[in-house]
């Protein structure tokens, strides 16, 4: 139930913040892909990428590069067959390299040797000349560079590379590799039946058939370019016509682990007719984790040059140090602009095409390509689900303080959650849906909460801006719900306040004048009652009515009351102060105060309401401000008060029963504090209480002895106030003295009017 009234009470956060998940899960789960969520989780990867990626150099491969260094010293590209066959010779004769992989392709024939001419004038010219053609007989296989070229692949670990093309384009040129290579790994049985969205090719570009029957091996170099254009991964795997051909990098790995199997690994739970479950392939151990369109993220391990680079001329002369290449494996790419194989990454703008290769190579022998497979949508949608329900429901609950440190925990948890995975266990969980659905219900929260608690204060503020101070009004705004204006019972404490003898100060006052005095006056005097936590009831000409305890319940009303009045009552001797130099007359105030159950609300008629008290304790304060003229004291407060502030020293002025009260009530003048009271006025108020004691046992004759001490004293003290008191009491003994009280006399003086 307390949940249940939670959510209605903060139903509008709670249904926007709902939506924003419910629009989160249905991207999640494919339902609704949302393109900009999509386009977040790229550049969340690549950030993450950049943040955690090692930054460290694989030394166990080396690119042979063809740079422009080499382009001028060798000549432009493409270079003689024969000149690529010294540099495969200088690699492993000289240079003894474990395996070369090419991150290009030789699709056409090299005729640069001139050969063709050769032959063409034989046929043309000299078909009968002997000697010519027995001479061209002799040097044609020095000038055959394609064989040449392919002669120097024969029984090396080397692996060529070519393209497919997937944009519809049906060309073909050169040989792929034999088809029985392939189905040494991947056979057409094990996707018999199965959903499995291969990257499928319409044409190719590969090597001269001369080059791929003596080479070893060969694989694909298309790295596909997300739709921003940043190259993330590469298809392990690329479906032709009915068969299936590995990557460059994958086939370079195989060869350099002994040319083992690669291996389809399927999920064993989970998969169905729209999910094949193919998670990852395996190679000699090593496990090559793929997506749903047999894809596997690039491993970078940071910007260009994570492994060492030489110059394909310094090969070609020589020039290396032996160590540098010994037993390494070895990629020929370029990083020279002008051929065109500098492509963008999530680390650089302009990355080689070849260290992209490179990083998958060094990716499979370490085992911590990075996975996304497809329970990693799963995990996304309980996690939007959990933290998205957790924060919805706390977020408008708490403060905004509170708020935004429960925000930062659910994120910290997340990123956490997130960083293990990627570190630990080379999981790529999704995360900008989830950092997206945090701040934006945080955001909902903050801004329904800031609208809501402004509107809500401009009610309050309408309603209550008149009566309470604008601390009073920031506190009820956040707890709207405990504010009931129709009206309820609680114990409170109210003040009356009125300006003695008001037809004597404001004669001779114009009506300009006479506002100004009275907006001196209240003013100050309203600051203070503010001040106390105090609510204003209403003005009424020169007479202030206050009570305390509502809107917002006060446990200390009394004390808060009592103190409002000390306040006010000090306060008029520096308005007095002002009033002399205006020449305006002084003025002295009487404060009643009474504590008791009261009726408050707003209350009035469907023209006018106002919030206010109402009862006979509010009657009961009324009363006993009226009777501070006949005391002549300035504050007078009821028992009830004096109960509840016991730090306070009070003289008990009497025993009275005010017009419309059959009860009797004591009255009280608050002197100090107990901390503040001299030991002087203790031992004058423990005599006067004597008096009182003596005056209602109907001693009359010791009372009167008492009071004339006590008259003395004051008279040498100045307290006129006091001897106004004692000579009230002594005029009522000389009365009882004539007339005596009747024998039930209970002490009790009535005050017939108000």
């Amino acid at each position: 139930m307390h949940l249940i009234s939670i959510i209605k009470q903060h139903r509008v956060s709670f249904a926007l913040s709902l939506l924003i998940i419910v629009l989160m899960l249905l991207h999640a789960s494919d339902r609704m892909p949302l393109q900009f969520v999509h386009k977040l989780e790229s550049f969340s990867y690549d950030a993450r990428l950049r943040l955690l990626m090692p930054n460290t150099i694989d030394n166990r491969i080396v690119i042979v590069d063809i740079d422009e260094k080499s382009l001028i010293e060798q000549g432009r590209w493409p270079w003689g067959r024969d000149k690529m066959a010294t540099l495969v010779n200088q690699l492993f004769d000289t240079y003894h390299i474990n395996t070369l992989g090419f991150d290009v392709v030789f699709a056409e024939k090299d005729e640069s040797s001139g050969l063709k001419n050769l032959e063409r004038m034989q046929q043309q010219y000299l078909k009968d000349d002997a000697a010519f053609a027995n001479a061209l007989k002799i040097v044609k296989p020095t000038l055959n560079y394609d064989q040449i070229f392919a002669d120097s692949l024969k029984n090396r670990k080397i692996v060529l590379g070519y393209y497919f093309q997937t944009n519809g384009d049906t060309n073909h040129a050169g040989q792929l590799p034999p088809t029985s290579s392939s189905e040494k790994y991947f056979t057409n049985k094990d996707v018999t039946n199965q959903s499995i969205a291969f990257t499928e090719a319409s044409g190719f570009g590969a090597n001269l058939p001369v080059l791929q029957k003596n080479a070893l091996a060969a694989g694909h170099f298309n790295p596909e370019p997300d739709a921003d254009g940043i190259t993330r991964k590469i298809a392990v795997l690329i479906k032709y016509g009915d068969h299936y051909y590995d990557s460059l990098a994958t086939a370079m790995a195989r060869v350099y682990l002994q040319n083992q199997a690669l291996k389809a690994k399927f999920a064993t739970i989970g998969a169905d007719e729209d999910y094949a479950g193919l998670e990852s392939f395996q190679v000699a151990g090593k496990r090559i984790p793929v997506d749903n369109e047999v894809a596997t993220l690039i491993p970078y391990r940071g910007v260009q040059g994570s492994f060492q680079y030489v110059s394909a001329t310094d090969v070609l002369n020589n020039k290396i140090s032996p160590g540098i290449l010994n037993n390494k494996i070895v990629l020929v790419g370029t990083t020279a602009p002008g051929l065109m194989d500098l492509r963008a990454a999530p680390v650089q703008s302009n990355y080689p095409g070849v260290e992209m290769h490179a990083n998958m190579i060094s990716g499979i022998l370490d085992n911590n390509i990075k996975a996304r497979p497809a329970y990693t949508q799963g995990a996304e949608f309980v996690l939007l689900l959990v933290f998205g329900l957790l924060l919805a429901l706390f977020l408008p609950i708490l403060n905004p303080i509170k708020a935004t440190l429960l925000t930062i925990t659910v994120l910290t948890a997340v990123l956490g959650i997130n960083f293990v995975s990627w570190q630990y266990a080379n999981l790529v969980l999704p995360i900008a849906s989830i950092l997206l659905m945090i701040g934006l219900i945080y955001l909902i929260n903050m801004s329904v909460g800031f609208f809501v608690e402004s509107r809500g204060k401009r009610q309050l503020a309408g309603l209550f801006g008149q009566y309470v101070p604008p601390e009073l009004v920031h506190e009820m705004a956040k707890n709207p719900e405990i504010i009931d204006v129709s009206g309820e019972a609680r114990e409170m404490t109210d003040l009356f306040s009125d300006i003695r003898g008001f037809t004597q100060v404001s004669e001779g006052l114009d009506p300009k004048q006479l506002t100004q005095m009275m907006n001196e006056f209240l003013t100050p005097m309203t600051k203070i009652i503010h001040e106390h936590r105090g609510t204003i009831d209403k003005y009424m000409g020169d007479a202030i009515m206050a009570f305390w305890g509502a809107p917002l319940k006060d446990d200390n009303h009394a004390q808060n009351a009592l103190s409002a009045a000390l306040q006010m009552n000090a306060a008029i001797k520096g308005i007095n102060e002002k009033f002399a130099k205006k020449g305006w007359s002084p003025i002295r105030m009487g404060f009643g105060l009474n504590t008791g159950n009261m009726v408050v609300g707003n209350m009035g008629s469907s023209f006018r309401m106002a919030y206010t008290v109402m009862g006979d304790s509010v009657n009961l304060g009324s009363r006993i401000e009226g009777l501070t003229k006949y005391y002549g004291v300035d504050i007078i407060v009821s028992e009830f008060v004096k109960a509840q502030t016991p730090n306070m020293i009070y003289r008990e002025l009497d025993l009275v029963r005010v017009k419309g009260k059959d009860k009797p009530v004591a009255i009280f003048e608050p002197l100090s504090s107990v901390e503040q009271a001299t030991a002087k006025t203790l031992e004058t108020l423990n005599l006067y209480h004597v008096v009182i004691k003596n005056y209602r046992n109907c001693e009359w004759g010791l009372a009167e002895k008492q009071l004339k001490a006590l008259e003395k004293m004051a008279t040498a003290d100045g307290e006129s106030a006091l001897i106004v008191l004692y000579a009230l009491y002594k005029e009522r003994i000389a009365q009882f003295k004539k007339v005596p009280p009747p024998a039930n006399w209970d002490g009790v003086f009535n005050h017939d009017s108000k």
